[in-house]
């Protein structure tokens, strides 16, 4: 693999100094050269613009929170797509809700989607969850999936991705249930949404073959007991005991 440079941008974060240590191994790994750049939070745009404009710079990763508030969003939109290694761009969040998979029409080029959803997904093809047999695309067909969270970083995207793959998926949130398909013999190009009405997890867990949490904190206890003989269950959260 050819060498190519990417430039990490970071703030005095505990959290994101941890990502930043997981993504030097990971470029180290795979051959791409690394290059952490320390910034107060007010410099962070200045140095998005020039990173965009550098040719020696092929991938930009910016580690948030960084305000913690809708400046963050306009940070995420400064980054040239091109650049945009963690498919937070407008284009990009885009195509993942319209299943739109290419950038291009010859379909050399896949869109890139979010790092948590995406690894969820990978982790699900490794447990053959994914039917190679059927159509690209398709390959969820005949599964039942509970998320229990509806996050827009991670909850909402990976409900749509799995979804538009042609899962049946029941969306969780505090106040209620939504169903994600791609309709009756997954016909639609891309998922609805249907509220349930008066549902909740009794009612979706027990039809689940994989169910998916992510809900932080001690707060909540996932109901164990609702699950199937023979289901899935993924955790993406993480809780710090002092």
């Amino acid at each position: 693999m050819s060498k190519r440079s990417s430039l990490i941008q970071g703030y005095k974060d505990p959290a994101a100094y941890l990502y930043v240590d997981w993504t030097r191994k990971t470029c180290n790994e795979n051959g791409f050269s690394f290059s952490l750049l320390k910034v107060y939070r007010e410099e962070i745009e200045r140095h998005i613009l020039a990173a965009n404009e550098n040719d020696d710079v092929d991938g930009i990763i910016v580690y948030y929170p960084v305000f913690n508030s809708r400046q963050d969003q306009y940070l995420q939109q400064l980054i040239d797509v091109k650049k945009d290694v963690e498919g937070l761009s407008h284009r990009y969040v885009f195509n993942m809700y319209q299943n739109i998979r290419f950038l291009d029409e010859q379909k050399l080029q896949k869109s890139i989607l979010p790092c948590t959803p995406l690894a969820i997904v990978k982790i699900l093809e490794y447990l053959k969850v994914y039917n190679t047999i059927l159509p690209y695309g398709n390959r969820l067909f005949g599964h039942s999936i509970t998320i229990v969270n509806r996050s827009e970083v991670v909850g909402r995207p990976l409900a749509a991705l799995l979804a538009n793959d042609g899962a049946c998926v029941y969306s969780v949130d505090i106040t209620d249930v939504q169903q994600f398909t791609r309709g009756k013999g997954i016909k639609k190009d891309r998922y609805d949404v249907v509220e349930l009405d008066g549902w909740t997890l009794k009612d979706c867990v027990p039809l689940s073959d994989v169910v998916i949490s992510g809900v932080p904190g001690d707060a909540f206890k996932f109901p164990t007991h609702l699950l199937k003989e023979g289901a899935i269950c993924i955790n993406f959260s993480t809780e710090k005991v002092s």
